[in-house]
């Protein structure tokens, strides 16, 4: 491990890496995204509507119900953003566990993290030329920018044991988190001006949009500038064989990882523990937009509001669990959040519809906890992976994430469905929070971390 002050220098760069990729997964995923390659969907849909036969849906507020095609399979345009981000997921899923296993091999992991970052930053920034109806390049140039994006973020978070000594992780971690939600906050609110106030420069909401992608490409690219002269290349544990490609060796390190994942089962525990929980954590972010418009009747100007709310107060949230890690642990302070989730959840059920100041508490609430609870969890699975294996094992770590991610809104969407109303399917979600407190009760967390052989930090020798 290297000296105190070139691990501080390379942590102050590494936490920009969280505020430059954050705007992938806010501005473009969760806002902008979904919005605007459904209405260029439809809008395709309408075209071949009218050149092709019978009109089905004339209305405008009826295009997301058109048929698109795409290889001969017809469906709904209003579908095409969840068809896109399952098969986005597909795709990481085949992809990013390989290519960590290659960047545990290799000796310029820094170069792989700039390749991806700047390839998912370029592909954002081209989703500005999709326009009229060719919702195939936006759908194209997405999932491109997924998979980078993903597998830069694997390859991002392997830097942790390299950077960072066993008490340190905690306190890096949720700084960089925390970070990510600030910067994230602070592109979304300078791309949100012009879309309230762009009638006042002559913008239209779909030009709008286009700044919205070519800016967060941008933004992207610039601040990834700063981990990349700050980080350094570390020598990989397992050197690479001699006469043996780096390609063929990760092919090899990522079959035998599967093979002897098994060996680890409390790293495996813990690992299936954070799944649940962070599906409930995504599924709150991804449906709060949905339960304020439906159930609560709020305005596009109180959901923007509650967005940056989250955003902001997560920043503070991440601090704050990092402070308290290291005077309780991060496996207390974990459990301390996920309670905290159902009382916000709890707290959200009872909104009562048009008021605004109740729905910006529990916006504030989760904030408060968002961001802390995954980052400390990020913290903890560092400790229980093998070392030399560390840019495999977060592969697993973020492809998981993203394959089990569908549990919560099938369960948030079957209750709203089968009970007519959006209050029960939103008090439906304190289930993940309540199984994953349970399990994370019996992780022996202490013991994963010495079964793979690595040090303990002082804040669990006695607390896990």
């Amino acid at each position: 491990m290297q000296d105190a002050q070139t691990r501080k220098r390379e942590q102050r760069g590494w936490v920009w890496y969280d505020w430059a990729n954050s705007v992938f997964p806010t501005s473009v995923t969760t806002v902008f995204g979904s919005l605007y390659l459904t209405a260029v969907a439809a809008t395709s849909a309408k075209a071949d509507t009218a050149l092709n036969g019978p009109n089905p849906c004339p209305a405008d507020d009826k295009l997301r119900d058109c048929d698109i095609s795409l290889l001969g399979l017809q469906f709904p345009a209003g579908s095409l953003w969840g068809y896109l981000l399952s098969f986005a997921t597909v795709i990481q899923v085949l992809i990013v566990p390989l290519m960590g296993a290659i960047a545990d091999r290799s000796h310029n992991k820094k170069r792989m993290l700039a390749i991806f970052a700047f390839a998912g930053s370029v592909a954002t920034a081209l989703i500005a030329l999709v326009a009229g109806g060719n919702w195939q390049l936006g759908a194209l140039l997405f999932i491109l920018g997924n998979i980078c994006y993903g597998t830069s973020v694997a390859i991002y978070y392997s830097f942790i044991p390299d950077i960072a000594a066993a008490d340190e992780r905690d306190d890096l971690s949720t700084k960089g988190w925390a970070f990510g939600y600030l910067g994230a906050g602070a592109a979304l609110a300078l791309q949100l001006v012009l879309v309230l106030f762009g009638d006042s420069f002559g913008v239209d909401a779909s030009t709008a949009a286009r700044i919205a992608f070519l800016t967060s490409g941008i933004w992207w690219a610039l601040f990834t500038l700063i981990p990349l002269r700050r980080l350094r290349n570390h020598e990989p544990t397992h050197s690479l064989p001699e006469g043996t490609s780096v390609v063929s060796a990760g092919f090899k390190e990522l079959f035998d990882t599967l093979r002897s994942a098994k060996a680890f089962p409390l790293t495996l525990a813990f690992l299936g523990t954070y799944l649940i929980f962070t599906d409930g954590i995504a599924t709150v972010a991804n449906v709060s937009a949905q339960y304020g418009s439906e159930e609560l009747k709020f305005e596009q100007d109180v959901l923007i509001t509650t967005i940056l709310i989250v955003q902001f107060v997560a920043y503070v949230g991440g601090v704050l669990h990092g402070m308290v890690a290291r005077r309780i642990g991060a496996k207390r302070t974990i459990l301390a959040s996920l309670a905290v989730w159902v009382v916000v959840i709890g707290g959200a059920y009872f909104v009562q519809a048009g008021q605004q100041l109740q729905f910006y508490a529990v916006a504030a609430g989760i904030g408060l906890v968002l961001g802390g609870t995954n980052a400390l969890a990020r913290a903890l699975f560092s400790h229980m992976i093998p070392p030399g294996k560390e840019a495999q094992y977060f592969s697993v770590y973020e492809v998981g994430e993203r394959a089990t991610s569908w549990l919560g809104p099938l369960l948030f969407a079957f209750m709203a469905q089968s009970t007519g109303s959006y209050r029960y399917a939103i008090i439906s979600l304190v289930i993940f929070f309540a199984v994953g407190f349970v399990l994370m009760i019996f992780v022996p967390v202490k013991r994963a971390i010495e079964a793979v052989g690595n040090t303990v930090p002082r804040t669990l020798e006695s607390k896990a």
